[in-house]
């Protein structure tokens, strides 16, 4: 039920108000790093919702990465909510990122809301887990 593959002339997904192409696009396809934990919070988020599995691993710190990664295509992620940020800047070497993300699936609409925190792995930002909220 995942989203799946979109144009680069729609909206991304991580509702930025850029396009796909202009946003995370170019992230998930390695055109780009993100500048900030926001910004790969928010390629994060979107790849749930194109379900592009490999963007996550990539992106995902080398000390807390799955082996594999399947995600749930019964479930489709349509909203992310940034709550807050504390670090993850242009010139910060870690930070965290509040969210709130929704979505649909089979038994209907739900919601994870979590703080997730990054650091920068050899230049770039990665995730390194969540704080865990409720």
């Amino acid at each position: 039920m995942s989203a799946g593959p979109i144009d680069d002339a729609d909206r991304c997904p991580c509702l930025s108000g850029e396009t796909y192409g202009a946003c995370c696009g170019r992230l998930h396809r390695g055109q780009a790093d993100a500048a900030t934990a926001e910004a790969l919070m928010r390629s994060r988020f979107s790849a749930f919702a194109v379900g592009d599995a490999d963007y996550l691993l990539r992106s995902w710190h080398t000390s807390t990465r799955p082996a594999a990664l399947e995600l749930d295509d019964y479930l489709r992620w349509y909203r992310l909510d940034i709550e807050g940020t504390s670090g993850g800047g242009l010139l910060d070497a870690e930070g965290a990122v509040e969210f709130i993300a929704y979505y649909r699936g089979p038994d209907g609409r739900g919601s994870q809301h979590e703080s997730s925190r990054f650091v920068r792995e050899g230049g770039r930002w990665v995730y390194l887990g969540e704080f865990g909220l409720d």
